[in-house]
């Protein structure tokens, strides 16, 4: 089978097909298939051949089950890359988890509560310390005052807040808008949930939002938007004219926006703008964070939502039966976190923007062009200078011959051609792991 498994080609939503393979990915299908055959004729002649010398092979497992709403999708592509900088030894430049650990005060933190005994279940909407932490951090990064009780709620990182999200407001046949390129579990809760999806691409080199084109795809029908800023995987930064047009037509059409903001301390060359801080928006809008990305500690899974009650109150009604509540241990540690001061936030955009700079300058070096990236820690190149037919095989080239992971973006597409000549790196890497993948990329790779 080929190296990236990317869809299911017979999605009934009319999706196109999510795979491409190189037709040396081919070769090599059939030289297994051949192996297997040789394999099976050579042992024909012992205990379980058939009596007339037929091969008795195996029988064939049975056919994968997964219900339609998600037989679109697959491993996702982040776990498929990882995997395969494991077995081929490539430095992963690919997945999104930094290389180091988080901060010492905030894993003290979670050896204090878990020594204190704060080890069984939370309360389901989280831990109060935490709830409030949260409230807090909002008001200073948004100027608005809402109630840690009634209107946040601590989640299984950011991917359960977007579920519960869009499982708790979203009713089959809804119309969402997305903007292209997308995090993938957008598209595939959005599935689990029914939604009718329409896409507005930003295209490079600044990934702008054509406002036009988003004001035709809005209708009366529209439920929701959804916007994810610091953009993954883009890194563009949505500016306050695109938010105000977002937020204008959000507010004549009676539509709710959901905004993933993640990467919110991680902007580095333009201002991060919560839209929820718009006039008029705060009442429509399900704010999503998490603390994995500002402070490296990806696998503790902690993440919240901010929204008015109304909203809250549908929300919580699914996180009530995706997860009930999350880790208490690290709920608590999470609440020192948010409450550290404004210099940890300095030193960590100034470590963010020195390795930035290695990459973006290697990738330059070595070839690719490099568009802009404003926040987030990625970086979005055009591969098409090497002379592959897309990003598919050129990441399998990337692999294989030069030894170095990235993320091929036409997974992020409704149609994936759009992204056929993008693939994403990330800089959230110790410095040593980034020099020794862009001297790879400069020595190995080549224009073919």
């Amino acid at each position: 089978m080929p190296l990236l498994s990317l869809a299911n080609p017979s999605s009934p939503a009319g999706h196109e097909m999510l795979l491409l393979r190189s037709a040396s990915v081919f070769r090599s299908v059939s030289r297994r298939i051949s192996t297997v055959r040789m394999a099976a004729i050579s042992t024909s002649g012992e205990k379980g051949a058939s009596p007339a010398g037929q091969v008795q092979l195996p029988p064939s497992p049975p056919p994968v089950q997964v219900a339609k709403r998600l037989e679109n999708f697959k491993t996702t592509i982040f776990t498929q890359m990882s995997l395969l900088a494991i077995k081929h030894g490539a430095i992963n430049l690919g997945q999104g988890f930094p290389n180091f650990d988080g901060p010492e005060f905030v894993k003290e933190a979670a050896i204090e509560a878990i020594k204190e005994g704060k080890n069984q279940y939370a309360r389901g909407y989280g831990v109060p310390e935490l709830n409030s932490a949260i409230a807090e951090r909002f008001k200073k990064d948004t100027g608005l005052q809402v109630n840690p009780e009634k209107e946040v709620t601590v989640t299984s990182g950011c991917t359960e807040a977007i579920a519960a999200t869009i499982l708790g407001l979203i009713n089959p046949g809804d119309e969402v808008v997305l903007f292209a390129p997308f995090y993938d579990s957008y598209l595939a809760t959005l599935s689990m949930a029914g939604a009718e999806v329409k896409s507005v691409t930003l295209c490079p080199p600044d990934f702008a939002v054509p406002l036009d084109e988003l004001k035709s795809v809005v209708t009366k029908k529209t439920r929701a938007i959804m916007i994810n800023t610091p953009h993954n995987p883009t890194g563009k930064m949505f500016n306050r004219e695109e938010l105000e047009v977002i937020a204008s037509l959000c507010i004549e059409n009676d539509i709710l926006v959901f905004t993933d903001e993640v990467y919110d301390k991680l902007a580095f060359e333009a201002e991060h703008i919560s839209i929820a801080s718009l006039p008029g928006m705060y009442e429509r809008t399900v704010t999503m964070n998490s603390l994995g990305k500002t402070f490296s500690l990806t696998g503790w899974k902690i993440g919240w939502a901010v929204a008015p009650p109304h909203l809250t109150w549908g929300f919580r009604q699914a996180h009530s039966f995706l997860t009930f509540s999350t880790s208490t241990p690290m709920q608590w540690a999470a609440s020192v976190a948010l409450r550290a001061p404004d210099t940890y936030y300095e030193e960590l955009k100034r470590d963010y923007l020195a390795k930035k700079a290695i990459l973006v300058e290697g990738l330059k070096a070595a070839g690719f062009i490099v568009y802009p990236s404003s926040g987030t820690y990625f970086v979005m190149v055009d591969h098409t200078p090497f002379g592959f037919e897309n990003d598919i095989t050129f990441c399998e080239y990337l692999i294989t011959e030069v030894g170095v992971v990235a993320i091929p973006t036409s997974v992020f597409y409704l149609n994936p051609e759009e992204g056929k000549s993008l693939v994403r790196f990330t800089f959230c890497k110790d410095e040593h792991t980034l020099r020794a993948a862009v001297e790879r990329m400069k020595e190995r790779l080549h224009k073919r």
